[in-house]
């Protein structure tokens, strides 16, 4: 009887939770090195946190999911490991309660591409 009962009260807080409308916003990230070198201390700034790698070789893809709490810019800083050059890059704007993806393409002189699909559009 129990376990009838606990069954009962997790299937309706289950669809409890589906009423409400829990939903986690989330953006997954994709930062690619096509800088033709490794990289070092890659920082990625978004609007309340950032995150980052020691290093990412060249050629080599980082991951990445977050929330956006605030909105703002996105930016993104590496040292170039040969010459320990700081490169700064500003993206696009993002908004809190987006989802979606982002891409990140380094490119080699301190260039980058940014590819959103992002929901809401803003």
């Amino acid at each position: 009887m129990r376990s009838t009962a606990a069954a009962a009260a997790l299937f309706l807080l289950g669809s409890c939770s589906l009423l409400a409308g829990c939903h986690s916003y989330r953006i997954d990230a994709t930062v690619e090195n096509r800088t033709g070198a490794a990289i070092e201390l890659l920082e990625v700034d978004y609007p309340s946190a950032s995150f980052g790698a020691d290093a990412l070789a060249a050629g080599a893809d980082y991951h990445y999911r977050f929330q956006v709490r605030l909105s703002g810019p996105i930016k993104v800083q590496y040292t170039e490991t040969g010459t320990h050059r700081v490169r700064q890059l500003s993206g696009p704007p993002l908004f809190e309660g987006q989802e979606g993806r982002i891409e990140i393409v380094l490119l080699p002189d301190g260039k980058a591409s940014f590819h959103t699909e992002l929901n809401p559009h803003h």
